[in-house]
């Protein structure tokens, strides 16, 4: 069992336009599923902490239902904390939801790029979807490298901002922000799914692709799991055989004042 830290946007509307906006609540609600259905503590925060603004819900979608309506989850989301104030040493993955939002607050975040690289660089996954990959943009290792430098990932695309309509009014765009800090951007067609795995790293390109994100996150994390109980068992095991030796040891010592 692993403790996850979803972080969302606190953008409530597109600069430009006005236009309402937030983290989308499907690419939030279908990894929390995934999480929460493997037995994983799910946590909330967002760049200024308080209650995250959000897109419309898809009421025809059940698992955003069932998000909206856990009574544990509208707890953490109505006074989520600010990442600046979050230890990373208490996460053992991140995951940023995306929502156009994301676009205004996530590359500048220091707190968010500390988070991020600290969860990191400490051997915890770290995963985005859609727009959430902007929060990668400005992260450098513990080595000065940026964390997306040389890896495969996946984003929102040019071509999906076009369909979105919101290719004039983005500050950049995305896919060309990764490819110029060296990341090597995979994409499917518009809208569909496409989920990249580079080491620890999982990105997604949309909202079709949240759930596939958060599945393969389990698998990384469900393999430091099996690591850890293997570990301990061979801890344990270790002990009882010192523990033998230590009796075999006392037992022939009396055996010999006997003689």
């Amino acid at each position: 069992m692993k403790k996850i830290l979803m972080v969302l946007t606190s953008v409530s509307e597109i600069e430009d336009t006005k236009e309402a906006t937030g983290y989308n609540v499907g690419e939030a609600a279908h990894p929390w599923k995934v999480f929460k259905d493997s037995g994983h503590f799910v946590d909330f925060a967002s760049i200024q902490g308080g209650q995250p603004p959000h897109d419309p819900v898809d009421t025809e979608d059940p698992i955003q239902v069932a998000f909206t309506q856990d009574e544990a989850t509208r707890a953490g989301l109505y006074n989520t904390a600010r990442v600046d104030v979050i230890d990373p040493q208490q996460y053992d993955a991140v995951f940023l939801v995306g929502g156009h939002g994301t676009m205004w607050d996530f590359p500048d975040s220091e707190g968010l790029q500390k988070l991020v690289a600290s969860i990191y660089n400490s051997g915890g996954v770290v995963g985005a979807v859609c727009h959430g990959p902007a929060g990668l943009l400005n992260v450098e290792l513990e080595n000065g490298i940026h964390l997306v430098n040389g890896r495969r990932v996946a984003a929102f695309t040019n071509d999906e901002e076009v369909a979105a309509g919101k290719d004039k009014v983005i500050p950049f765009s995305l896919a060309d922000r990764l490819e110029g800090l060296g990341a090597t951007h995979v994409f499917a067609d518009v809208f569909e799914e496409m989920v990249v795995v580079d080491e620890r790293l999982v990105t997604g390109q949309n909202p079709a692709s949240a759930a596939g994100v958060a599945k393969e996150m389990e698998k990384l994390l469900a393999e430091v799991i099996h690591q850890e109980k293997a570990e301990e068992q061979h801890e344990s095991e270790a002990l009882r055989a010192e523990k033998d030796a230590e009796k075999n040891a006392k037992k022939a010592a009396a055996e010999d004042a006997e003689h």
